[in-house]
């Protein structure tokens, strides 16, 4: 059975504000908890208006403290906006204050915008170029420290955190199976790349200190309720999401629309098609064969939901129908 986990966005709605996104995120992370899910992930993205987890590590800790079981990280932190010494302060700080239940997925993206980027790092001169080099000083930061170590992440040094490669293309998937890490791709918005990226890791993967074999989660979009009409309508408030980021007018997350697919031009309903290719959609018949043709075709070691809807009650009751379909829990690597 392959196991399932969360990521979250901490979505803040129209009308709403990041005191109840993040108030969301919780009550969510709780159920999930209860449910057997087993990773909550949060992402790091910036001067996004529908998006409450820019300081991804507080949010991160925040769900952390009002949970007790589930492993909780960063799906991801986008690397080039921090130096890696900062990261693994913070994450070795988790660690200490949740053992065994913090993870650390990476990026290569910045996660926004250029001109946020160039506000976040000063300066945008080599840090893309550098991601391999920062992967591995951060790595090197959470392992015991080496006698004479000149500068040490303290908290950090030996927890060893676990750390995942995120990627959207093949550049994550060579990164990942060079350094012996587990592999998490994007596929609920950039399925494009899907199929060669995840054989492209399979095939290079060299065993490291920190696994012994290659292993893959995969993104999947999941809206599941009673009715495949009310799952559809539900669907409708990421559909309009992504189309508002897509032309140039990110906001928060609208309500569902009715017949909303009926009002785009042929190019956007093209856009949209390809880039939400890997969602399911439905009830629990339309889940359950979704799923199963889902795991058939790529064959995740473990995969990740994600669910973006307006209303927090069917936003829980998605994931309450996805554990009753499929159970949640499964063998993990190292965790």
């Amino acid at each position: 059975m392959v196991p399932l986990s969360v990521l979250d966005l901490s979505p803040i709605k129209q009308g709403g504000d990041a005191t109840h996104a993040l108030h969301e995120s919780v009550e969510l992370a709780r159920r999930c908890e209860r449910l057997g899910y087993r990773r909550y992930w949060l992402a790091e993205h910036h001067n996004m208006p529908g998006i409450a987890s820019a300081a991804t590590a507080v949010a991160i800790g925040h769900v952390a403290a009002q949970t007790s079981t589930i492993r909780v990280g960063a799906g991801g932190i986008m690397l080039p906006n921090h130096a890696p010494l900062v990261i693994a302060e913070q994450f070795g700080t988790l660690a200490a204050l949740f053992p065994g239940r913090i993870d650390l997925g990476i990026g290569r993206a910045p996660g926004t915008d250029p001109r946020t980027a160039l506000a976040l790092r000063r300066t945008l001169e080599g840090n893309l170029d550098n991601f391999p080099q920062d992967v591995q000083e951060l790595l090197a930061y959470l392992r015991p420290a080496m006698p004479g170590q000149a500068v040490r992440a303290i908290p950090g040094e030996g927890s060893n955190v676990p750390v995942w490669i995120l990627g959207s293309s093949h550049y994550g998937a060579q990164l990942a199976a060079a350094l012996g890490l587990p592999y998490a791709f994007a596929s609920h918005f950039a399925p494009d790349d899907l199929d060669f990226a995840v054989q492209l890791y399979r095939r290079d993967f060299k065993p490291s200190a920190y696994l012994d074999a290659p292993y893959v989660m995969l993104g999947l979009n999941i809206v599941a309720a009673d009715t495949n009409e009310e799952a559809a309508l539900l669907f409708t408030s990421l559909q309009q999401a992504f189309v508002n980021l897509r032309t140039g007018r990110p906001g928060q997350l609208p309500p569902p629309m009715a017949e909303y697919e009926a009002t785009l031009e042929p190019r956007i309903a093209d856009m949209l098609e390809r880039v939400l290719r890997c969602a399911i959609v439905g009830d629990r018949a339309k889940i359950a064969e979704g799923l199963s043709n889902f795991i058939a075709a790529h064959r995740p070691d473990e995969i990740m939901v994600t669910a973006q809807i307006f209303d927090p009650v069917a936003r829980r009751k998605s994931y309450d129908i996805l554990s009753e379909i499929h159970s949640p829990q499964g063998a993990s690597p190292g965790a």
